[in-house]
C-alpha cells in the first residue's frame, strides 16, 4: 500500500532486526508492530527516539490499551493506532507524520545555517515576501546607505535591523538603538548627541551621545515617526553632513554610525499632516523594506510556532513533542493583530501550561479557540499592508478539506459529500494544495 502512494519502504520481520537496522540507517518514518518476540514495539520507539530523535514512529496493536496508549505517546510515539485501522486514515496519518518530519528537518536547517534559505538570523519565514526580504537585506548589508524599516508592530523590525548589523562589514562594532516613543524631547537630544558639562540644571559631567557610542557601528531610530520636530530638524543635519554637536558645545563630531530607521506609521501621510518633515523622509527613505504582519504570511505560521515551541521547551525544560494538527488551524485561522510578538506569547504561554505530549487546543487562549473568523478581523487598516484575499481563501479552502476528511475517517468519497461536491473535483482539490499523494 505504502509502495502504490510512492514511499521507499524497508520491511524487518522482528522487533531485533528493526533496532539493528535502525542503528545502522536513518529513516523519515518507522511504523511498528506493539507485541513481538523478545523485542517489543515499546524497545524499538526506544531505540529510534536515542538514535532517531527527529523521526516519528507510529505504532500499531491489537491489544490496545489505554495505559499502553499513555505511555507510548510519553515515550515519544507520534502516534498510536489500534487495528484493525482503515487503510485511508492510516494513509492521512502517514502523510502527516512525514510533513512534521519534514518541518522539523526544516527547523534543524534553519538553527545551523544562519544564511538559510529560511532563515535570517531569527527572523524565520518561508512565504515569498519573507524570502524577497532576506534577498534584499542580504544586499544592502555592507552598503553605508540608510534604511526605512516599515511594519505594524510585533512584525520584527529591530530583528531586521540586527540582521543587517550582523551581516554586514558592521558586525564587530556597537549596534545601538533609541526609541524616539519612550524619551521626552530634552532627553532624547541628549541621548542622541550628548552634552557638555554643565550645559543645562543637572548636567553635572560630560557625557557621550548615543551617536558617538554607535561609532563606526549601526544605529536603529525606532519609531522615528514620534520624534518631535525639532529633533527630526536636527537629524536631518546629522543625515546631510554626517556630524554633530553636543548640546552646549562647539566641537563638530563626525558621525559614522549606519542609520536604520523603523516606523508602524506612515509617514508619507505625516508628512502631508505636518507631523512630519518632508525632507527627512527622503533622507530616510533611500531603501524601504517593508515587512509584511503575519495575517499576510499565513504560510509561515507552522514554522514559527514550531520555532517558539523548540525555544520556550528549552527554557521551560519541558519536552512538549509537537502541536496537533487542530490546535495548529486555529493558529493559521486566527487574525494576529500582534503578529510575530502575539504568536510567540501565545506559544510560550502553552508550553508553560501544557503537560501532555503535544499543544492542544484547550492550552490556547480562550480568544483564540472561539475566534469566529469575522472578516472584520482580517480586513486591515487603510493604512497598513492590507490583505491578501486568494492566499486566505486557500487556507480556508484547504481547513474545510482536511475536517470533512477528518470526519469521513480518511474515506474522500464520504469527505467530498459531507462538502456537496463531486469525488473529482475534491480530488483535484487536495492535489492542488499538496494534501494527497496521488498523481
Amino acid at each position: 500500500m505504502l509502495e502504490e502512494e510512492g514511499y521507499r519502504v524497508e520491511c524487518v520481520s522482528t522487533g531485533a532486526s528493526a533496532v539493528q537496522t535502525i542503528q545502522k540507517k536513518d529513516f523519515d518514518l518507522i511504523i511498528s508492530d506493539m507485541k513481538m518476540q523478545n523485542v517489543g514495539g515499546i524497545d524499538v520507539l526506544t531505540e529510534s527516539k536515542k538514535r532517531q530523535p527527529n523521526t516519528p514512529v507510529i505504532l500499531i496493536t491489537a491489544y490496545a490499551t489505554t495505559d499502553t496508549a499513555v505511555k507510548a505517546m510519553k515515550l515519544g510515539a507520534y502516534d498510536f493506532i489500534a487495528k484493525p485501522f482503515n487503510v485511508e486514515q492510516i494513509k492521512l496519518v502517514i502523510k502527516k507524520a512525514i510533513e512534521r518530519k519534514n518541518l522539523i528537518d526544516e527547523n534543524i536547517f534553519l538553527k545551523k545555517d544562519i544564511e538559510g534559505r529560511f532563515r535570517l538570523e531569527n527572523i524565520i519565514g518561508n512565504s515569498k515576501d519573507m524570502r524577497e526580504i532576506f534577498v534584499k537585506v542580504r544586499k544592502v548589508a555592507d552598503s553605508p546607505s540608510t534604511i526605512l524599516l516599515l511594519g505594524e508592530s510585533g512584525t520584527g523590525k529591530e530583528l531586521v535591523a540586527r540582521a543587517i548589523h550582523n551581516m554586514s562589514n558592521r558586525k564587530d562594532k556597537s549596534f545601538v538603538t533609541v526609541n524616539c516613543a519612550n524619551i521626552s524631547e530634552h532627553l532624547l537630544e541628549s541621548e542622541l548627541f550628548g552634552h557638555q558639562k554643565g550645559s543645562f540644571t543637572g548636567a553635572d559631567r560630560e557625557k557621550k551621545g548615543l551617536f558617538e557610542v554607535a561609532d563606526g557601528g549601526t544605529f536603529l531610530l525606532d519609531e522615528i515617526s514620534e520624534a518631535p520636530l525639532s529633533i527630526q530638524a536636527k537629524l536631518l543635519r546629522v543625515l546631510q553632513e554626517r556630524e554633530f554637536k553636543r548640546v552646549g558645545g562647539i566641537e563638530n563630531i563626525k558621525m559614522r554610525a549606519r542609520i536604520i530607521a523603523s516606523t508602524n506609521k506612515d509617514l508619507e501621510k505625516g508628512v502631508k499632516d505636518g507631523a512630519f518633515r518632508e525632507d527627512l523622509y527622503y533622507r530616510l527613505n533611500v531603501i524601504a523594506v517593508k515587512i509584511p504582519p503575519l495575517r499576510n504570511r499565513v504560510d509561515d505560521i507552522p514554522l514559527l510556532a514550531e520555532y517558539f515551541l523548540n525555544k520556550y521547551n528549552i527554557i521551560n525544560k519541558k519536552e512538549i513533542q509537537n502541536i496537533s494538527p487542530d490546535a495548529l488551524s486555529i493558529l493559521e485561522r486566527y487574525h494576529w493583530p500582534g503578529n510575530v510578538r502575539e504568536l510567540e506569547n501565545v506559544i510560550e504561554r502553552a508550553v508553560v501550561l501544557d503537560d501532555g505530549v503535544r499543544i492542544e487546543p484547550h492550552t490556547l487562549p480562550e480568544k483564540l479557540q472561539h475566534n469566529e473568523m469575522s472578516i472584520e478581523n482580517f480586513i486591515p487598516d487603510i493604512s497598513t499592508d492590507g490583505f491578501y484575499m486568494e492566499q486566505f481563501i486557500g487556507t480556508i479552502e484547504k481547513e474545510l478539506l482536511l475536517t470533512a476528511l477528518r470526519k469521513a475517517g480518511g474515506t474522500k468519497k464520504k469527505a467530498a459529500q459531507l462538502l456537496n461536491i463531486s469525488l473529482r473535483i475534491f480530488r483535484y482539490k487536495l492535489k492542488k494544495y499538496s494534501l494527497s499523494n496521488e498523481e
